[in-house]
C-alpha cells in the first residue's frame, strides 16, 4: 500500500515533532507544507524532505496529493483551519485542543460529519503504549472500581506577554496548554464525564489563567483533582487510586515509557516501552489506520469525547470569568 500523503498547515515548533515522527513511520511521508510565510514553508520542507511549499493554507488544502493534514496552528486558529480542510475533502489531525471551547468543537465535529471526512484530535498522549496498557489494567479490574484520580501538570514559563502561553488573543494560559492533558487523562481512566466540576483559577496580568485547580466529581462518587500551571513548576504524575490497588505513572505522565501497577501483598508490576521516534509516531499511526479502513473518527478518541473534555475545560473557564478576546468579538 502507498503510504499516506501528509500536508501540515503552520511548520511551527510542535510540527517539527510531527515530522521526525512521519520520518519513522514507513507508512506515512510528509509531501507538502503550509505556512503564511512562503520562505518559512520552504525551509522546512527543505529540512523534511516534503516536495511542495506553500505561502497559504489554502493552496496546501487545494493539493489533489495530499490526502491528510496535521493542523499545528495556535490554538484559537483551529476551527477555521481545520474546517478549510474538511471543506476539501483532507483528512484532519488537529493539535490538542480540538479547539478553545465547546463550541467551536461542535462547528468542527459538523463539518467533519457533514463532509464524511475523518477527524481527530492529535492528543498524542492517549496513543502511546503506556496509557494503552493503564487502559488495559483497569478493564480487567487490576485496580479494583476507580474512585480517586490524582494529576499535576506544571512549569514555569518566562515572562512573554506577546508569547503564545500569556497573550489572551491566542487562547493563553494553562487549562489549554497543559490543563487539557490532566483532563483528557481523567476522561480515558474514567470512561465517563463527570457531573460537576468545581475550581479555582488564577487569572494573571495578562488575563488568562496561569494556574487552576479542579475537581472533577462522577456520578458514582469518583472524584478526580487536577491542578495545572504555565508560571509554577509541579511534578508531571498521574495517579490512578482504585478500590484493590493503583496506578502511578510517574514524573512526565504525559510523555512517559512506562507506569507501575502496585496492589496490596502482592509485587509491583512496571511496565516500560520506548518510543520508536519521539512518542508523536503513535497518533499518526492511529489516523493512517483509521483512515485507511474507511474509519471517519478513532475509537481511542472519539470526536464525542474531545468534544466532552473541551466542555470540561470550558466549565472552568466560565467559574473564573476568563473570556478571551476573539470570544468577545464573536458573541
Amino acid at each position: 500500500m502507498a503510504p499516506l500523503r501528509w500536508g501540515i498547515i503552520a511548520p511551527g515548533s510542535i510540527a517539527h515533532k510531527f515530522a521526525e515522527a512521519l520520518d519513522a513511520l514507513p507508512e506515512a511521508e510528509l509531501v507538502a507544507v503550509g505556512s503564511r510565510s512562503l520562505d518559512r514553508a520552504k525551509e522546512f520542507a527543505a529540512k523534511y524532505g516534503a516536495g511542495r511549499a506553500y505561502g497559504s493554507y489554502e493552496d496546501l488544502v487545494s493539493d489533489d496529493e495530499v490526502d491528510a493534514v496535521y493542523v499545528a496552528n495556535p490554538h484559537n486558529y483551529h476551527r477555521d483551519s481545520v474546517v478549510l480542510c474538511l471543506e476539501h475533502g483532507k483528512a484532519v489531525l488537529c493539535e490538542k485542543p480540538l479547539a478553545v471551547s465547546a463550541r467551536e468543537v461542535q462547528v468542527m465535529i459538523d463539518a467533519a460529519r457533514r463532509n464524511r471526512v475523518f477527524l481527530m484530535e492529535a492528543m498524542w498522549t492517549r496513543f502511546l503504549p503506556v496509557w494503552q496498557k493503564v487502559r488495559s489494567w483497569i478493564d480487567e479490574g487490576a485496580i479494583g472500581d476507580v474512585r480517586i484520580v490524582n494529576g499535576t501538570f506544571g512549569f514555569r514559563s518566562a515572562w512573554n506577554p506577546e508569547g503564545r502561553l500569556l497573550n489572551p488573543h491566542l487562547a493563553g494560559g494553562g487549562l489549554l496548554d497543559v490543563g487539557i492533558y490532566l483532563t483528557a487523562m481523567a476522561y480515558w481512566v474514567t470512561r465517563r464525564e463527570p457531573v460537576d466540576v468545581v475550581s479555582a483559577t488564577h487569572l494573571g496580568e495578562t488575563g488568562v489563567d496561569e494556574q487552576a485547580a479542579f475537581v472533577l466529581k462522577y456520578e458514582d462518587g469518583a472524584l478526580a483533582s487536577l491542578t495545572c500551571s504555565v508560571r509554577t513548576t509541579t511534578r508531571h504524575v498521574a495517579l490512578i487510586y482504585g478500590t484493590e490497588g493503583w496506578i502511578e505513572v510517574p514524573h512526565m505522565f504525559w510523555n512517559t515509557t512506562e507506569a507501575t501497577l502496585h496492589r496490596d501483598g502482592e509485587e509491583d508490576v512496571v511496565f516500560s516501552e520506548p518510543f520508536i521516534r519521539n512518542g508523536f509516531e503513535y497518533e499518526v499511526r492511529e489516523a493512517g489506520e483509521c483512515i485507511a479502513t474507511g474509519r471517519l473518527e478513532s475509537p481511542i478518541l472519539p470526536l464525542d469525547e474531545s468534544l466532552q473534555i473541551v466542555r470540561t475545560l470550558d466549565a472552568v473557564r466560565a467559574q473564573a470569568g476568563l473570556v478571551y478576546p476573539f470570544e468577545r468579538e464573536d458573541a
